[in-house]
């Protein structure tokens, strides 16, 4: 009898599975019935690869996905519900009500965590936290009204373990509505310095070490803030990030919007501007003009001409030299590496930007924004953000591993939307950004040798070039400000013949070979993301 009642509860929970999947799919056809029907002909044909890009956007991004994600893929620990005497003290915000604390506690015994601390404000916290902070102890911080997942505790525990110098491990989170449903999952990246300080998601989500071996002085207001940023200043690591979901948050921060004024820069530094170009007159016009137009005051501009033949691209190209520009002359096969590299070399500016010809300048600020950034030691190569002519979103940094290759996040979002938790419009640190429109210090360039014009003719070269930048400590950069439109790849077209096709293969195989780009899963990027999507949805392993 107890083998009949395990296959029946094994059945009922398949059938169960086959239900939330059966949602899945039809919410996918109802919102795009056009291609769901296009994705499920390439399935059908065997396309299978390209009918999982296909797919992967439409049902991960279906209001039934996460339902699905979670009752097929959380976690069975051994241990839930066990008690526990580890280093972790579980505080409560209660500053901002405490109308469902009630629930918070509920999840806390149902985890086997000992009797937490309910904090009102930050004097009571600072007078009731001080013995935690004399034996340097670890603190979990949850927000009255949030839950927890039955194995929190294990999982903090095992990475206070190790956890070296940091002082603060995250993990990720979902939202709660009001009947208890989870929805809104939060996969967060590693440790991103300057997402995080634009966007907190941190705070009540954490666990921190205290300082230690003196009293606490904490704000009335925020006193868990206040916490969080003392445990990110004082850590001589970076904070730590368990990608599990162990928090469901009734309500979470908002992200605060950056700046727009453009910034003031005292000493600009000269930047050579290198444009590759080859025909394309009324292309390489409109990005001449937007480079007039730009606001920012020192421009060496280098145009690298490829073998033009057209008498009104040529002409174009006499002028802006007649107006100061360097023009540089290669007959040679197209190799973009090649080309930018030996501008690079006659280059006086400390700063280099590579633009491509088919750029459309639509702010006069971008370049500003972009130098902006360029003096700090941590970063490498600087990104913006490209548009499609049709306003949509061509890049807003990339991310590794998509594709088991690289590609650009948030790609064909309409130009307002905010993408995943407002990071198409937030400031951050990616692993590449393209060379479509790329600042680098000149140093740096060379101090990793350029672009590896070899490897990498014509695909893959930015991305090389950003992730060798990063193995040295100079991180990749996308600064969303700084907006310009794309029009992507009208001036050497697609790449659909059979010759085309052999040397984008070798390329993407001395990508997956160099980078692992087929195995590794992005620092900014998360594993429960689907790796065939560029629009950070669930991966729901379609096979």
């Amino acid at each position: 009898m107890k083998g009949r009642g395990s296959r029946q509860r094994g059945d009922a929970g398949r059938l169960g599975g086959f239900r939330l999947l059966a949602r899945v799919h039809a919410a996918a056809f109802a919102r795009a019935p056009g291609a769901y029907i296009i994705a499920l002909f390439w399935w059908v044909r065997r396309y299978r690869v390209r009918a999982r890009h296909q797919f992967a956007t439409l049902l991960g991004a279906t209001p039934y996905a996460y339902r699905y994600w979670v009752f097929s893929r959380e976690r069975a620990v051994a241990d839930r519900g066990a008690d526990h005497a580890g280093p972790l003290t579980v505080a409560i915000d209660a500053s901002r009500g405490s109308e469902r604390l009630g629930d918070t506690l509920g999840s806390l015994a149902r985890a086997g965590a000992p009797d937490p601390l309910v904090l009102a404000d930050g004097t009571e916290a600072a007078a009731r936290l001080a013995a935690v902070n004399e034996r340097s102890g670890w603190l979990l911080l949850l927000r009255a009204g949030d839950e927890v997942a039955p194995d929190v505790l294990t999982a903090y525990e095992r990475a206070i373990t190790g956890a070296g110098a940091s002082r603060l491990i995250y993990a990720d989170d979902d939202r709660l509505d009001p009947n208890g449903r989870r929805s809104e999952p939060h996969f967060k990246p590693r440790w991103n310095r300057d997402l995080a300080a634009h966007h907190d998601y941190l705070t009540h989500a954490c666990a921190v070490r205290l300082a230690g071996g003196g009293p606490l002085v904490l704000p009335s207001r925020q006193w868990a803030e206040a916490l969080v940023e003392a445990a990110v200043a004082g850590t001589n690591g970076s904070p730590i990030h368990l990608p599990l979901v162990l928090h469901h948050r009734r309500e979470r921060p908002a992200p605060r919007l950056p700046d727009a004024a453009p910034p003031a820069i005292s000493d600009p530094p000269l930047v050579s501007v290198i444009i590759p170009t080859r025909d394309g007159a009324d292309l390489l016009r409109t990005c001449l003009d937007g480079l007039k137009a730009t606001s920012y005051p020192w421009i060496e501009p280098i145009i690298v001409d490829n073998g033009s033949s057209d008498p009104a691209a040529l002409a174009l190209i006499a002028g802006a030299e007649a107006e100061g520009a360097i023009v540089l002359r290669d007959d040679g096969p197209f190799n973009f590496g090649r080309l930018n590299n030996a501008a690079a070399r006659i280059a006086t500016g400390s700063l280099l930007c590579l633009l491509n010809n088919d750029i459309e300048v639509v702010d006069p600020h971008w370049l500003t924004w972009l130098v902006h950034h360029a003096g700090r030691e941590d970063l490498g190569a600087i990104g913006a953000r490209l548009l499609y002519p049709d306003g949509s979103i061509q890049h807003a940094g990339v991310v590794i591993g998509v594709g088991n290759a690289a590609g650009h996040a948030h790609r064909a979002l309409p130009q307002d939307a905010v993408g995943y938790f407002e990071r198409a419009r937030l400031p951050q640190k990616v692993s590449a950004v393209t060379a479509a429109c790329l600042l680098v210090e000149r140093e740096k360039f060379w101090a990793i040798d350029g672009f590896d014009e070899d490897a990498f003719p014509v695909a893959f070269n930015d991305v090389d070039l950003c992730l060798r930048l990063n193995a040295r400590g100079w991180h990749s950069f996308y600064e969303p400000r700084a907006t310009l439109i794309h029009h992507e790849s009208k001036s050497r077209g697609l790449d659909l013949s059979p010759e085309k096709r052999a040397r984008f293969a070798r390329e993407l195989t001395a990508l997956q070979q160099r980078w692992h780009t087929d195995r590794v899963v992005d620092p900014f990027h998360h594993p429960a993301l689907s790796r065939a999507s560029e629009q950070f949805v669930l991966d729901l392993d379609i096979r």
